[in-house]
């Protein structure tokens, strides 16, 4: 009844009615916040949860401010957090997201470090705005706080928390934890710490001193660590706190920030340096709303504090992440920078550079001259990862973050670039589908082989450098699937065996979060880690092997299966101890199915469907309906059409793929390649050999991969970008299959391939075709063609057995000598920029 009079009172006077809707609105979103952060049994049964919430409730929605009349910082937060000091820790557990990840993270970079330097100084940790002391002890699940660290500083402007955070160290019994309660603008630590011979910082070039703007000289003695937690949002002159971070941090220090953030992709889209941009666009009402909201409690939001902090650091990793919270999502990032002077030398750029490009290295003193050095027959040209660097430190940015990585195996890219989204932040295949033992009998790499291949899946990639060469070159356009290696590289790097099998020889690991955040984060570039944080699922839930493009197809045919009652004797083929019985089970059940004319009709034949899911385009395909075509000559007479002709095509090349690899290889015993499709795993009995114990052995030495160079870009832009007579092997698979006939582009590839390679150098190609019209085109580029495998009716190449024909190119002539001389001619010494 009260209601329905004040509806009736409101229905005649507007501004009531508004103030009633205000009213509401104030009451829901009350509500919201209480239950988002409240376990509603667990109010029932203690009184002091109900107490603790509802000093929170009072101190952020309705307490007034009592600082403002002094304008002092210190009395706002005191106004503040007075009055809830003593539950803070208690109430802040849903709201502040992000805080163990960044403690996850900076505890990996500080131990791989540690292992790496082989130092004997404890480091000195910093917590900027650690209040209570929660994110040290909490630290305390990935390092041990007493015995690890040196000494560790939280700074904190507010008294009352500084007492909490005194009591809980003098409980913790930890002795090298000091509070100090004090701006973080006036800290230096020379003033609690002795400098030891006088300077305990690290010198630094002259090119290092260049980067501290506004004359901010290093400390005396720098803090190896500094956090800050939902700190940097609270800081009203935050200018000048992130300035003086910048002198406090040692040039060899980390520091890791976590906060609430709201940005529009369009003020950040056009930086190479923030690390990624995976979920960091906030839609126009999140950026109202929680800019809105957030300064009710005098917390900005405002991106020119991430902005800023991202300017004065160099960007190691990088994390845009939701709070998900009764219905609504609160953006926050998780942050690890370093110094943006650290890896910043002319000779660290030209170390890298040589090996990206396979340039001869230049030394310190070539670089610092205005002009390189004329070098007799010396083609100069420059990755894309140096003109990037080149360019940020001419403008005084942060290097791309890249270039901070603790590895350098993963070379810039552009990853705003068409060419590169055009895949959907998706890999399309979660394995090679080569066949890495035929490749080794076929290539026999030695130890001064410089080799460029395909990424596809990384299980190649890991082939070869099991061989040990000098140089690895993986060149994929698609980013995910550099991700992909990535993340294997990584796991041999960071993980023990029984991990690595979970990861890659079952595709499934219940604790992937846990070991990507505080065990391969260190040996990751910070896209890469974004996207597998992003797709953490894909071992949690999913699996490796039910991922990528290419799992349509499987996922048919498994459903298939499982429809009309086969899935047993799937399992049965899959298990079968010998060919004899493996035969038996495919001729009267399998086969019926899998190759039926109906399914090649309704699937197989459809184009869209061999594109999306197999990953096979169009020109591939015409070269599967010529061979037909040219070895049924009643097929060229017929009356059918094109796609009825096509569908046979296809039919027929499945049969004469399938048939032989049931009839000739085992898969219990040594084809993994089918074994993988049919289970969606491998077995501890058949499996590449990049997951074996053996090979685990190998791949996890410290320097296994350091000839390893991982390009995002097209082949031809990679190799236009190496010197002449460089490489030795190049891998493109069946690459050369998707150039148009009548197209420039597969001439193009052919010579820049020519020019790169040296003599006698091999270039391996796989065709869906017996005789694919461009070795014609490799013949007229200086390469002698050989085809190693022809797969006809009833025969296998290889395990795989996708293709129909094997080539090996060897390069006997260089063409186009004359032209190559003009080309160094005109590029010449290259004129280096004054930086």
């Amino acid at each position: 009844m009260a209601m329905s009079s004040l509806l009736t009172i409101a229905g005649h006077d507007p501004m009531a009615h508004v103030s009633l809707v205000c009213a509401a609105l104030v009451v829901f979103l009350a509500a919201v916040f209480v239950l988002a952060f409240v376990d509603v049994p667990r109010i029932l049964k203690s009184s002091e949860t109900v107490n603790a919430y509802a000093r929170f409730f009072y101190a952020c929605m309705l307490k007034p401010h009592t600082g403002d009349g002094s304008g002092s910082q210190q009395d706002a937060l005191e106004s503040f957090y007075k009055a809830q000091a003593a539950v803070y820790d208690a109430t802040r557990s849903r709201l502040l997201k992000g805080r163990e990840d960044m403690l996850g993270l900076v505890a990996a970079q500080l131990k791989h470090r540690l292992k790496e330097n082989k130092g004997t100084r404890k480091p000195i940790w910093v917590d900027i705005g650690g209040g209570t002391g929660w994110n040290i002890e909490k630290m305390s699940a990935y390092l041990d706080v007493d015995d690890f660290f040196h000494a560790v500083y939280l700074v904190d402007f507010s008294p009352s928390l500084c007492e909490i955070a005194r009591a809980r160290f003098a409980r913790l019994g930890w002795t090298n934890v000091k509070v100090i309660c004090d701006d973080a603008r006036r800290f230096r630590l020379e003033d609690y710490e002795e400098v030891e011979g006088g300077n305990m910082t690290p010198t630094l070039s002259a090119r290092d001193q260049v980067i501290y703007e506004y004359n901010d000289k290093p400390s005396k003695i720098g803090a190896d660590l500094l956090t800050m937690s939902y700190a940097l949002s609270m800081i009203p002159e935050y200018y000048p706190v992130i300035d003086s971070l910048s002198t406090l941090l040692s040039p060899a220090g980390l520091i890791g920030v976590c906060d609430f953030y709201v940005q529009n992709r369009v003020d950040c889209q056009s930086r190479n340096y923030t690390g990624g941009m995976i979920d960091r666009h906030c839609t126009w009402m999140s950026r109202v709303f929680w800019r809105t909201w957030f300064e009710i409690d005098r917390v900005n939001l405002d991106p020119a504090r991430r902005d800023y902090l991202e300017y004065r650091f160099g960007t190691v990793l990088s994390i845009n992440a939701r709070n998900h919270m009764f219905g609504v999502r609160i953006p926050y990032y998780v942050w690890v920078g370093c110094s943006k002077a650290g890896s910043s030398t002319e000779t660290h750029l030209a170390e890298l550079d040589a090996a990206a490009t396979e340039s001869p290295f230049l030394s310190a003193l070539d670089l610092q001259a205005k002009t390189a050095v004329t070098r007799a027959g010396y083609f100069e040209t420059r990755s894309k990862a140096y003109e990037s660097a080149i360019v940020n430190l001419a403008s005084r940015l942060p290097l791309p973050a890249s270039w901070y990585q603790n590895h350098h195996w993963r070379i810039y890219y552009d990853s705003h670039q068409q060419k590169h989204r055009q895949f959907n932040d998706e890999y399309i295949y979660a394995f090679t589908w080569e066949d890495s033992r035929m490749d080794s009998r076929l290539l026999k790499v030695q130890a001064d082989d410089v080799i460029l291949s395909i990424t596809s899946a990384g299980d190649n990639i890991l082939s070869f450098a099991l061989a040990g060469p000098k140089r690895i070159h993986a060149v994929d356009l698609n980013p995910a699937q550099n991700h992909l290696l990535e993340l294997k590289v990584a796991a041999f790097q960071s993980l023990e065996y029984a991990d690595v099998w979970k990861l890659f020889g079952e595709g499934k690991h219940e604790n992937f979060r846990a070991i990507l955040v505080e065990k391969l984060s260190p040996h990751l570039s910070s896209l890469a880690f974004q996207f597998w944080l992003s797709n953490a699922d894909t071992f949690t839930s999913r699996g490796l092997y039910n991922t990528g493009g290419s799992r349509h197809a499987l996922q048919l045919v498994r459903w298939i299966f499982a429809l009309i009652g086969l899935s047993g004797e799937i399992k049965r083929l899959c298990a079968a101890p010998t060919l004899a019985e493996q035969r038996e089970i495919w001729e009267k059940s399998i086969r019926r199915v899998l190759l039926s004319k109906t399914l090649s009709w309704a699937v197989i034949g459809n184009e869209k469907w061999l594109w999306k899911a197999l990953g096979v385009p169009p020109e591939q395909r015409n070269l599967i309906e010529e061979d037909y075509q040219r070895q049924d000559d009643t097929v060229k007479d017929s009356a059918e059409s094109s796609v009825r002709r096509g569908g046979k095509a296809i039919w027929e090349y499945v049969v004469n793929t399938l048939d032989p690899v049931v009839g000739e290889t085992l898969l219990n015993d040594d084809n993994h390649y089918y074994l993988l499709c049919l289970q969606g795993k491998y077995s501890r009995r058949c499996h590449p050999e990049y997951c074996s114990p053996r090979a685990h052995i190998k791949l996890s030495t410290p320097t296994s991969f350091d000839g390893l160079r991982i390009h995002t870009d097209a082949i031809e832009e990679v190799i236009a970008r190496m010197s002449p007579g460089t490489l030795t092997i190049a891998v493109v698979m069946d690459s050369m299959d998707w150039f148009k006939p009548d197209g420039e582009d597969a001439p193009k590839q052919i010579k820049a391939l020519n020019r790169v390679m040296k003599s006698k150098g091999r270039v391996l190609v796989r065709s869906a075709g017996l005789m694919p019209w461009y070795i014609r085109t490799f013949e007229e580029c200086g390469f002698l063609a050989k085809r190693v495998a022809a797969r006809v009716p009833g025969t296998c190449t290889d395990r795989v057995n996708m293709y129909a024909s094997t080539w090996i190119m060897t390069k006997v002539k260089t063409i186009d000598e004359q032209e190559e001389s003009e080309h160094r001619r005109r590029t010449g010494p290259m004129e280096m920029l004054n930086i």
